[in-house]
């Protein structure tokens, strides 16, 4: 059974979604595409058109991302949420989910799925937000994706990774060196359940809410 890495920034991992912002034709592997907030410009229209003909035509453009909001660094509030809106449209319209970076920021997302008609899937990555928000987004098609934090037992992520529901659980490796198998040793320590068990339980997850399949 395949460890799939839903959110990752390093390049040639087998199974794996590699975060790319300009994929040459000829990339081997998947990945995703997207306009970070931290590099939303005035010209980001333009390249949101060439990241959806790019996606239409190109089956391994898993997800769009990662796209969001970020108080902290990230550019005018004004651009990301246009930006984000139009690439949350796109994720949409192909039927695939969207990476989400959100720093400082869930108030702007809350605000969106409340008023969003077709909100696409959407990954909250490198959860270790307080369950309180959890609890707030369970209502909205959010899933979380686990990362590093779940190494160290008393972290937020890995207290919301013990009651959140099965279904929308994914792991991932994000900037960091470590291996995607270390992540889910660790979950599988949390979960009390074997690691082939969670392997399979990402590969459904992600199958049931993309158009474009893992296996």
């Amino acid at each position: 059974m395949n460890c799939w890495d839903i959110h990752t920034h390093q390049a040639g991992r087998n199974h794996s979604i590699t975060q790319a912002q300009i994929p040459a034709k000829d990339e081997d592997g998947t990945y995703s595409i997207g306009i970070h907030p931290w590099r939303v410009d005035l010209g980001w229209e333009e390249e949101c058109i060439g990241i959806e003909e790019y996606a239409q035509r190109n089956e391994q453009v898993l997800a769009i991302g990662e796209v969001g909001f970020d108080r902290l660094k990230g550019s005018d509030i004004l651009l990301q949420k246009n930006a984000f809106f139009a690439q949350a449209n796109l994720a949409a319209r192909l039927e695939i989910p969207l990476i989400l970076h959100c720093v400082k920021s869930h108030d702007l997302l809350l605000a969106y799925l409340k008023s969003a008609t077709y909100p696409p899937n959407i990954i909250w990555h490198g959860w270790n937000q307080k369950p309180e928000l959890a609890k707030q987004l369970l209502p909205f098609p959010i899933f979380f994706s686990f990362g590093k934090h779940l190494l160290h037992p008393e972290s937020n992520a890995a207290k919301h990774l013990e009651v959140c529901p099965i279904d929308r659980v994914f792991f991932e490796t994000d900037d960091s060196e470590l291996k995607i198998e270390s992540i889910y040793q660790a979950a599988s320590l949390i979960l009390q359940l074997p690691v082939t068990r969670l392997a399979e339980q990402v590969i459904v997850n992600w199958n049931a809410i993309s158009k474009r399949k893992i296996s």
